[in-house]
């Protein structure tokens, strides 16, 4: 669809959701109210900036259903976040929000290129989380045949890919990465496995992570985008291009705004990502503010699709770190560690503070002939990955080596930082 046209499109979609969510959900009437705005006041895209935000704070307050904008009654699925950070973000999905969820995440799917035809492992974990659903939902859209194998017990999985066929995996790049390490150590020869596609999302990795894992299972690695409280996956994820993660723009509209100031920022900029639903029924969010950082570019895709797409996401504005004064993003030390000859995809970053100086220690697996090497080499070694890290971050870092297999693995989201210091 021609941008004009799609931009027109949007607008009447936010229109009759900015109705919908002043008239039923008190939080947004407040907000709207206290600001001197009515839904009819915004008569073009432009306006949408004048719109007030909605947090994750938001969503706790109005617990469980405050943010609804449907009867309970008209409710056929309830997920929620873990509340691990306190109490936990409940979502609501009608019939209707269900049949668009699915369809969202059939487009991520064939965006990558599954069909009909694929065996689809999904070895994210089932439950309140809304990962695995939204990719077992997209799978049976398609028509492809889904193993809901859920997370966890990896040798299993191997088995059940092994025995079944599974051609595509679904879960994050590091439990890809565990998968992979394992079918190593089982002496399994990649090429006997029926796997050519993965999809993987759920936390933010490098591109050589994506050829990591790719060489090592003989994949298309993609990645995909979404989160529980704007529908779960299927916001966004790459073509076989993997130019950029197309966003759904007629089911979302996109912005990057300055976390600091939150000035809506011109297009290619870097910044906070900021989506508005605009065809969801139950759960509406306006200009919900995700914490991730990425950029949006405009251009059509080689792919010939002319919706927005999204780089990969840098981190978070909420488990960046600051170091020194500086800006470090994990993904930043994993993008220096993976392209390093003997050093494994699997490190943590312990940061602490000396006096009044921030400190950061960065551990990292290495194979086990660089593990056991003689001092004087592994001296040189500890030296190299420090200037590497040192001339990405701007800030001197100390490494520590440690034995392979000696981090905590995650089936999950792989946890990167232990933060130490006491602010």
């Amino acid at each position: 669809m021609p941008r004009e046209e799609l931009e027109q499109f949007q607008l009447e979609r936010l229109q009759a959701t900015l109705n919908r969510a002043y008239k039923n959900v008190a939080c947004y009437r407040t907000k709207f109210n206290s600001l001197g705005i009515v839904p009819e006041d915004v008569t073009s895209l432009s306006d949408l900036s004048q719109l007030p935000f909605t947090t994750k704070e938001d969503l706790r307050l109005n617990y469980p259903y405050g943010m609804f904008a449907v009867p309970l009654r008209e409710v056929v699925r309830i997920h929620s976040s873990s509340g691990t950070t306190g109490k936990p973000t409940v979502v609501g999905y009608t019939k209707n929000d269900l049949k668009l969820w699915s369809n969202l995440v059939a487009r991520v799917m064939t965006a990558a290129g599954v069909t009909h035809d694929d065996v689809v492992q999904i070895a994210f974990g089932y439950g309140m989380f809304t990962g695995a659903f939204g990719l077992h939902y997209g799978t049976e859209t398609i028509g492809g045949a889904v193993i809901p194998m859920s997370g966890g017990n990896t040798d299993k999985q191997i088995l059940i890919m092994q025995d079944y066929k599974s051609s595509v995996l679904v879960c994050t790049p590091s439990y890809a990465v565990t998968i992979a390490e394992r079918i190593e150590k089982q002496g399994i020869d990649p090429h006997s496995l029926a796997l050519r596609i993965g999809l993987f999302g759920g936390e933010p990795w490098s591109e050589a992570m994506r050829s990591d894992i790719e060489s090592r299972l003989l994949i298309s690695a993609t990645d995909n985008y979404g989160l529980s409280e704007v529908v779960g996956p299927g916001v966004a994820g790459e073509c076989q291009h993997k130019n950029g993660m197309h966003i759904a723009e007629d089911a979302f509209i996109a912005e990057i705004i300055d976390p600091e100031t939150c000035q809506v920022l011109p297009p290619g900029s870097i910044g906070e990502l900021v989506l508005t639903t605009i065809s969801k029924e139950a759960y509406p969010m306006i200009r919900y503010r995700t914490r991730d950082i990425t950029s949006l570019d405009y251009a059509t895709c080689s792919c010939g699709r002319t919706m927005v797409r999204m780089k990969k996401t840098l981190g978070r504005t909420d488990d960046m770190l600051i170091i020194k004064g500086v800006n470090v993003f994990p993904s930043q030390i994993e993008e220096v560690l993976v392209a390093i000859e003997g050093c494994e995809p699997h490190y943590q970053l312990i940061v602490d503070r000396k006096g009044t100086l921030d400190v950061l220690e960065v551990c990292i697996e290495v194979r086990e002939n660089i593990f056991f090497d003689e001092m004087k080499k592994q001296r040189a070694f500890l030296d190299m990955v420090g200037k590497r890290i040192d001339s990405v971050l701007g800030v001197g870092v100390t490494v520590r080596l440690v034995e392979p297999n000696s981090l905590e693995r995650h089936e999950g989201k792989a946890s990167r930082v232990i933060d130490r210091r006491i602010l």
